[in-house]
């Protein structure tokens, strides 16, 4: 057994105990205080079996997935009661001693847990947990269509109005209800835009993933500007042991056909322009560049024959890729569109008021619209889910980008 999986097993075996001292100091109930000690070490037993067993030659499937929203369902409700009651601990030794060593106490060292602290424990730890549970079954699927109005004072004046539907990390096998799936292609095609962009992760890892989609997905109808698409991190099938460079190749060709049998433009590396009247705009497309993850874009390559004062969009799946390097860019991309973060898939945002998730100390760009003199990056929070099947607070997002000529953003 692996240290780092000792250490897992002995810090949720620590949780559990201190889990169960709560109920214990509320519950009095013998048979009660079993039936959760025995349940508790039976989803404890099932979740070390579960990541034990982990193939890496098949990588993330449902199960795994259940394996990993049952852990968290389950262990940050307990980890929030853990603290509570940590903290009512170190309360408890520095009273003792107090009590021990400066008032001479014939008492015990130890004074008695107090209920309401548990109850207190165990209120806060509700909130994680129904929130959890509402992820797994409801937020998931949750789609929500965001607008976004961006001003350009050299948008060629045909443009001005131009709109892009955005889509991105689709993660096609993690789908699990295809009602939910057709209403949000439903959603894309209301929306009516010139022009649709696909930002990457069609899959979780292998193609075979997308084939009951194709045709679910084939509903996108046909945008006047056109249907355009680039790689994403998960698309070069890095995150599983291949039997061979053979397999892993094959299943890359596989992955990139996908993109047009959905009726997607393929961009790898390279550029297009979308003419409207007598204007036109340089689309360019790049493959995954990610600070932590694969670098297999290039964005000389991708611009080559472009000009510095020719209105561009870029397509980067990792908005790190804008942070370390399309910002500075001489070349002046002025809207870079990404998505790869979904916000963890877990946060709080109210609109226009505040926005939090563990994302954002990972990613300086993790949701939403940012700017630096005058260019911008918008990320997508994603459209599915992976690792965790469920979102809680950041929403599965789909999003409408309105190109307008002026000098400010709405």
């Amino acid at each position: 057994m692996g240290f780092r999986l000792l250490f897992f097993i002995v810090f949720l075996f620590i949780i559990e105990l201190y889990a169960f001292q709560a109920f214990k100091t509320i519950l009095k109930d013998k048979w009660f205080l079993i039936g959760y000690a025995v349940l508790s070490l039976a989803i404890l037993i099932y979740i070390i079996y579960g990541f034990m067993n982990f193939d890496r030659s098949v990588g993330q499937t449902k199960q795994t997935m259940f394996v990993m929203g049952l852990m968290l369902v389950v262990y940050v409700p307990k980890i929030v009661l853990a603290l509570v009651l940590l903290g009512e601990d170190i309360f408890r030794l520095v009273m003792g001693s107090v009590n021990y060593f400066v008032e001479n106490s014939n008492e015990g060292f130890l004074p008695s847990r107090r209920k309401f602290v548990s109850q207190l424990g165990l209120g806060l730890a509700s909130i994680p947990f129904l929130s959890l549970i509402y992820g797994v079954t409801i937020g998931k699927y949750n789609y929500k269509v965001i607008k976004q109005r961006i001003f350009f004072p050299d948008l060629p004046d045909a443009f001005d109005g131009f709109t892009i539907t955005q889509i991105s990390d689709v993660h096609s096998g993690s789908f699990d209800n295809a009602d939910k799936i057709n209403y949000a292609i439903d959603l894309v095609n209301e929306q009516n835009s010139d022009m649709i962009l696909f930002t990457g992760d069609i899959v979780n890892t292998h193609a075979i993933e997308m084939h009951p989609w194709v045709e679910t997905f084939n509903r996108i109808k046909t945008h006047e500007y056109g249907k355009f698409s680039v790689l994403g991190n998960h698309d070069y099938g890095e995150y599983v042991t291949w039997p061979s460079q053979t397999a892993k190749d094959q299943n890359f060709k596989e992955i990139k056909d996908l993109y047009g049998q959905i009726g997607f433009q393929l961009l790898l590396n390279e550029h297009t322009f979308i003419k409207k009247g007598k204007d036109k705009i340089a689309l360019v497309g790049v493959e995954n560049w990610g600070k932590n993850f694969k670098q297999a874009g290039d964005l000389e390559k991708a611009s080559e024959g472009l000009r510095g004062n020719e209105f561009k969009i870029l397509m980067s799946h990792d908005p790190s890729h804008w942070e370390y390097e399309v910002k500075n860019d001489d070349m002046n991309y002025h809207l870079t569109l990404s998505g790869h973060t979904h916000g963890m898939q877990f946060g709080i945002e109210i609109p226009g008021y505040f926005k939090w998730s563990l994302a954002q100390y990972v990613y300086k760009q993790w949701a939403g619209l940012y700017e630096h003199l005058g260019r911008y990056v918008y990320v997508n929070r994603g459209f599915g889910f992976h690792a965790y099947p469920g979102r809680v607070g950041i929403m599965p997002e789909i999003t409408v980008i309105e190109l307008k000529k002026g000098g400010k953003v709405a």
